[in-house]
């Protein structure tokens, strides 16, 4: 029997994943990867790596994920070793869970190799922690994506109360919903809100607003998806630690001076 590296690829910047996930990916003879994986890191994988696209765009998915499943245990079982690269980490909305029960019904042999979550990193490159003390002591990750006639599961009254700081993934389509909701469970309108998109990478760009302006913001802005939804009192915290920004601009800079 083979073996199957159920693997975090981080936020985006390839710089991010852990040393393990690295290993990973070049020892490995097949990989299976997603969409938002940085295809720099496949440049590792070994020259006879068969690599298998099964990456899903909001409302098309390119491979299902009974697919994805059998494909693992099928390689597995041929006895290669198999590495499943997903953006962030595969526990946190990454439906690893879903593909490690396939893999341990079927006996197979299986790692999880955590990575970086964007619920984490996104913030943190757009200058806003999650927790910060005397202001927030508990965060909670969220998904802001529903299916079509799916019933409401989300605790809006626990969210809105209960939580400091919110990092809502996928959910710039329902945004209007996901501001509606929280201020009608008795969240602030003045509560600060960020939307950071591609976060980690070059063509990182962060807007805030509050949860009563943000939308307008975001359409006259034109974000889209992949954007992480940031909610509490730490946004504020973003004015003066906007690190990444300033790093790009000084290398920007840099770049200017050289060619002069």
């Amino acid at each position: 029997m083979g073996k199957v590296y159920l693997v975090g690829a981080g936020p985006g910047d390839p710089d991010l994943i852990t040393v393990k996930g690295l290993r990973c990916i070049k020892e490995a003879d097949v990989i299976l990867y997603d969409r938002l994986v940085n295809k720099e890191l496949l440049s590792y994988a070994k020259p006879d790596c068969d690599l298998i696209y099964c990456g899903k765009l909001p409302n098309y998915h390119s491979m299902k994920q009974e697919t994805i499943n059998s494909f693992l245990v099928k390689h597995a079982q041929k006895g290669k070793t198999v590495t499943r690269l997903k953006g962030g980490d595969p526990f946190v909305f990454g439906r690893g869970g879903e593909e490690a029960e396939a893999l341990a019904k079927n006996r197979l042999y299986f790692e999880v190799v955590p990575g970086i979550t964007s619920g984490v990193a996104a913030p943190a490159y757009a200058g806003i922690p999650v927790t910060h003390r005397g202001i927030s002591s508990s965060f909670a990750f969220v998904t802001g994506h529903r299916k079509n006639g799916e019933s409401e599961e989300l605790k809006w009254d626990s969210l809105a109360k209960g939580i400091d700081t919110l990092a809502i993934y996928m959910g710039v389509g329902n945004l209007p919903y996901i501001c509606s909701k929280l201020i009608e469970n008795g969240k602030s309108e003045t509560t600060p809100v960020a939307l950071i998109h591609w976060g980690s990478l070059e063509e990182q760009r962060t807007v805030t607003g509050t949860l009563s302006t943000i939308v307008e913001i975001v359409n006259k802005e034109k974000i889209e998806n992949p954007s992480m939804i940031v909610v509490g009192e730490v946004v504020r915290l973003r004015k003066e630690l906007s690190w990444f920004e300033q790093l790009q601009g000084s290398q920007q800079a840099l770049s200017v001076s050289g060619a002069l």
